[in-house]
């Protein structure tokens, strides 16, 4: 008998995060899933600790050459037995009543196609922080039905605490390989255009946060993002622009800071300027060193636990 979630967990090099992972999955008071690791060809003990969990429920599947993380998702979703497959990063915990809150949303939405909640960003100080989404705009469990206009400030659900039915993956296709930075994006647009998203506010999956400047310290140099232009059709919805602007913005933020100029026009050029609001306007046509500045300063405010954002 398949079980009814498939827990898909990519994994490479994460040996001080992985069996803590694995052990928030075995602590879900619902059963009912089979877990498929996805060992991408660990340079440090990631491997060795997994194979050392004695578990039935458990499957590793090992590539032959490290092949990154949508390539690790697709293996994974192409093993699953389970028709509900929910996507966990190796170095992230689930809250023991997250599949149990998943199961909820699939029984009460069955319209839906996509299941998600909320998360909370975990810090390497032990500081926990909810993020600045629109979910308390929501009521307790609902269906979206206009992901992006929702989405236009922090994302409502991080990537470990996603959930897809299988049958998705034969309309819209798998993770795009290709994109090397933010692939989730790609994968969302895709999604939540043709389906339904059902979401629970509860914040039930802690993500890791590495530092204050994890997302401005990932250089974009020579990797390759979602291409939003793609999704500009005749046909397209006045709340997509808004959120491909959104995503324009903050990239052309990042190739600003790293003084990529051509990328940055590249990105800037994208967006209708009544896609943003002032907050945005002013920060997108600040001199890089000022922009700079700013973001130290957001950083060391985040470091006390305060959060300044644009999105309002």
């Amino acid at each position: 008998m398949k079980p009814y979630f498939s827990v898909i967990i990519p994994l490479y090099n994460k040996e001080n995060f992985v069996l803590n992972t694995i052990k928030s999955v075995m602590n879900q008071t619902f059963t009912d899933y089979e877990i498929i690791i996805i060992e991408d060809c660990s340079t440090d003990k990631s491997l060795e600790i997994v194979s050392k969990i004695k578990n039935d429920t458990i499957r590793i599947i090992k590539h032959e050459k490290n092949k990154g993380l949508s390539a690790s998702r697709t293996t994974g979703i192409k093993n699953a037995n389970a028709n509900y497959l929910a996507f966990l990063d190796a170095d992230d915990l689930w809250k023991e009543d997250y599949l149990q809150e998943l199961f909820q949303l699939t029984n009460d939405f069955p319209e839906a196609k996509l299941f998600a909640t909320n998360y909370e960003e975990f810090y390497s100080d032990n500081k926990i922080l909810v993020p600045e989404n629109n979910s308390k705009n929501l009521k307790n469990n609902s269906l979206i039905r206009d992901f992006f206009e929702i989405s236009l400030a922090q994302p409502l659900y991080c990537p470990s605490s996603f959930c897809v039915e299988k049958s998705v993956f034969e309309t819209i296709g798998y993770y795009d390989e290709t994109i090397t930075f933010g692939e989730d994006v790609d994968f969302n647009i895709r999604a939540n255009s043709e389906f339904l998203l059902a979401y629970s506010k509860k914040p039930l999956v802690q993500y890791l946060m590495l530092s204050e400047n994890q997302i401005t310290q990932s250089k974009l140099s020579g990797k390759i993002i979602t291409n939003f232009d793609k999704f500009e059709t005749k046909n397209h919805s006045k709340s997509l622009k808004k959120f491909l602007d959104f995503h324009r913005y903050i990239m052309a933020k990042h190739y600003k800071l790293e003084g990529n100029i051509e990328n940055f026009r590249k990105m800037k050029n994208g967006i209708s300027t009544s896609s943003l609001n002032n907050k945005q306007l002013i920060l997108l046509y600040l001199p890089s060193s000022v922009l700079k500045f700013a973001n130290q300063i957001k950083a060391l405010f985040l470091s006390k636990g305060i959060r300044f954002t644009t999105y309002d």
